[in-house]
């Protein structure tokens, strides 16, 4: 059985213990190297290799995120699981995008961190339950779509003007005058700033209105 090669990155060294042991004692996987702060797990994990790198997210000198930034660059198969106290999703999603995998809290259980570095390693995402929803309202909070400036009603007309209906046939569906859905087409073309039916079209399937 080929074993998950973990280094462990983390600034107390009671708690790389804890982990040792935890991990260690998993048939698939082995504890290649310990470090204690940012720079030694990046010079650390350049010679050693490993699979996965469990990285605590605050720790002194370098912290976790520009560790694990710098290592998507110069170790770049190496999967980074991040390991926090911190439920806030700033702390989540910085260091998912500084290029972890994973994140999990400290306060874990056991089971959930042998099942992270495994979901990990296999090349899947993993965060701890008690942090899935910060990501979410995060995600709500910070993700635009080019849509977002159209009315309800708007994405409506948008979606069938994509879908090859004309605007008689939208307004006998909408129960509107011609006149009306003329009026919308003009507004979404304006607020999406395209020119024509096929850009239009486009727009609509880059954004996953249809197929």
């Amino acid at each position: 059985m080929k074993r998950i090669r973990i280094l462990l990155a983390d600034d107390h060294a009671v708690v790389r213990q804890g982990f040792k042991m935890i991990l260690g004692a998993e048939p698939d996987m082995e504890i290649v190297g310990e470090a204690a702060n940012g720079r030694e797990a990046v010079a650390l994990a350049e010679e050693v290799r490993p699979d996965v790198v469990v990285m605590d997210v605050a720790m002194p000198e370098l912290n976790g995120i520009e560790a694990t930034r710098r290592l998507a660059a110069s170790v770049p198969h190496a999967r980074v699981l991040a390991l926090s106290m911190h439920k806030d999703s700033v702390y989540v999603r910085e260091i998912l995008r500084a290029g972890a995998r994973g994140y999990v809290l400290k306060e874990s259980i056991a089971g959930d961190l042998v099942k992270a570095v495994r979901a990990v390693a296999a090349g899947e995402g993993y965060l701890s339950p008690a942090v899935s929803n910060a990501v979410l309202d995060d995600y709500r909070r910070h993700v635009t779509n080019p849509i977002d400036p159209l009315t309800s009603r708007e994405r409506e007309v948008l979606q069938m003007l994509a879908e090859g209906k004309t605007n008689k046939e939208i307004a006998a569906v909408l129960s509107l005058s011609v006149y009306t859905i003329d009026a919308h087409r003009g507004r979404i073309m304006e607020k999406l700033n395209v020119h024509s039916i096929n850009e239009l079209v486009r727009f609509a399937v880059r954004n996953g209105l249809i197929d």
